[in-house]
């Protein structure tokens, strides 16, 4: 069992910036891969970024592919992710993800093995 708390979302202007941390519960976190997605008002939630066990590979959405950064500190049981270059369109609750493997993001933590944290929200104001 991996228990995922999500932190750090809030208000920020366009063009702003801000760090999103995932604690996981558990001694196996370095075991799985981690990601982020995201849920806009109306729309699906979407693949944002994902990260490999060792942070060796990391796999991001074009949309956000060069302004976010995702990273891991496996001794403290953490994933991040900075946002740069923050957008109006980025407006979203965010989601951290965990799943054992990674083949591509739309099957990305789709199986009922994946966990979910409560998310957490990201508005960028125009």
């Amino acid at each position: 069992q991996v228990q995922l708390v999500e932190s750090g979302g809030g208000l920020v202007q366009a063009g702003g910036s801000l760090r999103l941390s995932c604690a996981a519960s558990g001694r196996t976190f370095s075991t799985y891969v981690m990601g982020w997605f995201r849920q806009a008002p109306g729309k699906e939630r979407e693949f944002v970024a994902a990260i490999s066990w060792s942070g060796g590979s990391q796999y991001y959405a074009d949309s956000v592919k060069g302004r976010f950064t995702i990273s891991r500190d496996n001794a403290k049981n953490t994933v991040y992710l900075q946002m740069n270059s923050l957008k109006p369109e980025d407006t979203a609750v965010y989601y951290c993800a965990a799943d054992r493997y990674y083949s591509g993001s739309s099957s990305y933590a789709a199986s009922r093995n994946a966990y979910w944290g409560q998310g957490t929200q990201v508005t960028v104001s125009s």
